[in-house]
């Protein structure tokens, strides 16, 4: 597996903004979970993580954007993981490579993870939002890809690779999430990216 480019470490200024978006995420989250979506207010969820709502609108456009995650932050990350991988990986290695440190990542906040795909189960009105954000993170891949293999942006091999190992990553997610073994999400990961390279052999 080619690994991903390591990344500089965050300044203080950038540590603390981390640890009150993650916050405001935690509250939300949680606060979500006991009353339900209808039932939560900005100001609640603002209260429960210690600052304010004008703080919470620095970091959200509102209360929803704080349940589903953060995609255009993992996309930028991811994007720039891609670009920097040597243009002879495969795509497909390349691609699992982007991704390694958003995998980490998920892995060490299981509990918080869990809970927000719980959340979104229960509150249908989320998956939209949800589903846009995908979207646009796929979008931004194939382009990505199209410039990597040397493609017209509108060929169809780049939306294709992105649309599948997006469903190969989800698939690996909710497996993870709901799988009473405790396996590492990123061995699922591999799995899946495994099958897709295979070209998605039946199982025997």
């Amino acid at each position: 597996m080619t690994p991903s480019p390591p990344a500089s470490a965050p300044g203080r200024r950038d540590r603390k903004k981390r640890q009150t978006r993650a916050a405001l995420v935690e509250a939300a989250l949680r606060l979500v979970a006991e009353r339900g979506l209808d039932h939560v207010t900005v100001e609640e969820i603002s209260a429960a993580a210690d600052v304010s709502a004008r703080t919470f609108f620095n970091y959200f456009a509102c209360k929803d954007d704080a349940l589903v995650g953060d995609h255009d932050a993992d996309a930028d990350r991811i994007l720039a993981r891609l670009t920097a991988v040597p243009p002879e990986v495969p795509v497909l290695a390349a691609l699992r490579a982007a991704v390694a440190e958003v995998i980490e990542e998920v892995q060490a906040e299981r509990e918080l993870w869990c809970l927000r795909m719980d959340v979104v189960t229960r509150n249908p009105a989320l998956l939209p939002r949800l589903v846009a954000g995908n979207v646009e993170v796929e979008n931004a891949v194939a382009g990505v890809i199209a410039a990597r293999v040397g493609v017209a942006p509108d060929h169809p091999y780049p939306a294709l690779v992105a649309a599948v190992t997006g469903a190969a990553l989800r698939a690996a997610t909710t497996r993870w999430a709901t799988a009473g073994d405790n396996r590492n999400l990123a061995d699922l990961v591999d799995e899946a990216f495994a099958a897709l390279a295979a070209g998605l052999p039946a199982p025997r």
